[in-house]
């Protein structure tokens, strides 16, 4: 649903989602200058609201922040994702295989998948799923998402034991974590 909010004298457009599987509340700017805030199903809106308010400073940092890129980033493009997908692939592969001799976890397939919100993924089946996009990252963000999801085939969670496995590959996780919160690398 499309709303708007005032934000520093300047008026905000943003859809509001409600999910019933949300815990928490998200705020997304995407490159294509678009603000989403997804929020619990039961959350009041008055809240929300309190939320975006508090969170204004990032919001329009953001918001500016993309304009420059007039949406042309990381688009969601189908031609893209065929043209690139076998190169994604080739490359996600080659980097398992690097990390995978520390780790030595069993999988099974690795897939590369053209999804809006997601840069990887780990199956209880042990499928491993990559955003073609991860092509155009930083090599070290791409090896962290990369270890990330590999890393979920033995703790399928994110508590202490599955941070430290990361950081036996990736000892500077928080670092890449916080960058990629910081430059706000978001998929649409």
């Amino acid at each position: 649903m499309k709303k708007q909010i005032k934000l520093h004298d300047k008026n905000i457009d943003y859809t509001l989602r409600i999910s019933k599987r949300a815990k928490r509340m998200r705020l997304t700017v995407y490159c294509d200058g678009s603000f989403v805030v997804t929020k619990p199903q039961d959350l009041n809106l008055s809240i929300v609201e309190k939320f975006i308010i508090q969170k204004s400073n990032w919001v329009l940092l953001k918001l500016e922040y993309f304009k420059q890129f007039k949406g042309g980033l990381f688009k969601n493009d189908h031609e893209n994702y065929l043209q690139n997908k076998e190169e994604a692939l080739a490359f996600v592969n080659k980097r398992i295989k690097y990390f995978n001799k520390k780790y030595n976890f069993k999988f099974n397939n690795v897939n590369i998948k053209n999804q809006k919100t997601r840069w990887g993924s780990c199956s209880k089946k042990g499928n491993l799923n990559f955003n073609y996009k991860i092509l155009l990252l930083p090599k070290n963000i791409a090896d962290y998402i990369i270890v990330h999801e590999l890393c979920h085939l033995k703790e399928f969670n994110h508590s202490q034991k599955f941070w430290n496995l990361v950081a036996e590959a990736i000892p500077n996780y928080l670092d890449i974590k916080k960058e990629l919160q910081v430059k706000g690398l978001y998929l649409q």
